[in-house]
């Protein structure tokens, strides 16, 4: 193969995995045997001191170059490091058929269980962030280190939650059927989580659902999964837009539009029809059509406010959803006036997030300054991240200064 780099080990990741699952390991096992493998591959190919290969791939392949079957070269080594710590812990006569060397009955490097251990890292016996961080592991083919460093947590507390992870699905069959919903949910939570660290979160999720939608079937057939990626898609074309130079955010009506990636647009646009004129609605498909629906408009004024809030309406109907029930508010303030969308963001409780901010917009664009520039300041108290508290503490200050210039 030609240059060596980690972007052509991490889409194996989970390939290796399943190989060593059918041959008999567990999966928490497996999965620390692939990452002493990617480490040694890294070492051997990616420009370490030691330039020596393993079995099963080319020797003396050099430090950019590595063999020409390196998902059967990953599997050599992860194997034998799996042999080694079965050997270490006398694990003999427990693992008979593993110990000789032999694999298991069945399909090992001719099936790709890629789908399974998507499945297996979303299982509902974990909580949603302990799900995230196994599939940036054992899918995404992140570091313990990586993962730390996006979640802004000691490395020491990320292996242990991923640990704890590994032991709650270890004895899980790969033969269960999983749930895509919850893989899909996972991979949402991925892409929200956004950049922090070495790792581009974001970038990382839509790799792995463009990978999902290959898994899942043709193009089409599961268009759910095509809504989930249209989403990420539509939402990702605005990144450079979304803050400024500060750190600061930048609201949607305020972003130069100059600065969306069109291509990704385009890509996500053509995604999503293709899922919709499938006529199976999901939640994914109908929030992509939202986002469309902003990228499509020049300006937040040219929007079709109109069709928003109907997107909304059958979002609501399909997911009973506060958050979606507030956001609704908010387009219909904007497609039938703000007194129309405080009426409608009175049917919210006011214990969901962001409602404040919500209602301190709605306000504003009522004219009524003073009471806008208290719920801004109110919401700031209540914001979760320092970019949206800054943002919203700015909010108050200028409609006081407003209030007191006038």
């Amino acid at each position: 193969m030609d240059a060596f780099d980690e972007a052509t080990l991490r889409p194996l990741v989970p390939a290796v995995i399943g190989v060593l699952v059918r041959r008999g390991a567990d999966f928490a096992a497996a999965e620390d045997a692939v990452q002493e493998a990617l480490v040694e591959a890294w070492r051997t190919f990616g420009g370490g001191d030691d330039g020596a290969g393993e079995d099963g791939g080319d020797d003396g392949a050099g430090a950019t170059a590595g063999p020409r079957d390196l998902k059967g070269w990953l599997v050599t080594v992860a194997w034998r490091r799996f042999l080694d710590a079965v050997r270490s812990e006398s694990a003999r006569q427990r693992r008979e058929v593993v110990v000789d060397g032999r694999p298991g009955p069945g399909p090992t490097e001719g099936a790709d269980d890629t789908l399974r251990v998507f499945f297996l890292c979303a299982h509902p016996a974990l909580t949603p962030a302990s799900a995230v961080a196994l599939t940036l592991r054992a899918v995404a083919g992140l570091t313990t280190r990586q993962v730390a460093e996006a979640y802004l947590v000691p490395e020491a507390t990320m292996a242990q939650r991923i640990s704890r992870a590994k032991r709650t699905v270890s004895g899980e069959s790969f033969d269960r059927p999983g749930d895509l919903a919850t893989v899909r949910r996972v991979l949402y939570l991925v892409f929200n989580e956004g950049y922090s660290g070495d790792v581009d979160l974001a970038a990382e999720a839509i790799r792995l659902t463009r990978q999902l939608v290959e898994l899942a079937g043709p193009h089409g057939e599961d268009p759910e999964t095509d809504g989930l990626l249209a989403l990420m898609l539509l939402h990702h074309a605005r990144r450079q837009a979304r803050t400024r130079a500060d750190g600061t955010l930048v609201p949607l009506a305020e972003q130069d539009r100059g600065l969306w990636d069109t291509t990704l647009v385009e890509e996500g646009v053509a995604v999503l029809q293709s899922a919709l004129s499938r006529q199976r609605r999901g939640e994914y498909q109908l929030q992509a059509a939202i986002a469309a629906l902003h990228a499509d408009a020049p300006t937040t004024a040219e929007t079709d406010w109109v069709q928003v809030a109907q997107w909304y309406d059958e979002l609501l109907a399909l997911t009973g959803s506060p958050v979606v029930r507030l956001n609704r508010a908010v387009a219909v303030g904007e497609a039938d006036g703000p007194r129309a969308g405080l009426a409608a963001l009175a049917e919210v409780d006011p214990d969901v997030p962001r409602h404040r901010a919500a209602s301190a917009y709605l306000h504003e664009r009522a004219g009524d300054l003073a009471t806008a520039a208290r719920l801004y300041a109110e919401a700031a108290g209540l914001a979760t991240n320092v970019p949206e508290r800054t943002h919203l503490t700015r909010q108050a200050a200028r409609l006081n200064q407003a209030s007191a210039a006038d």
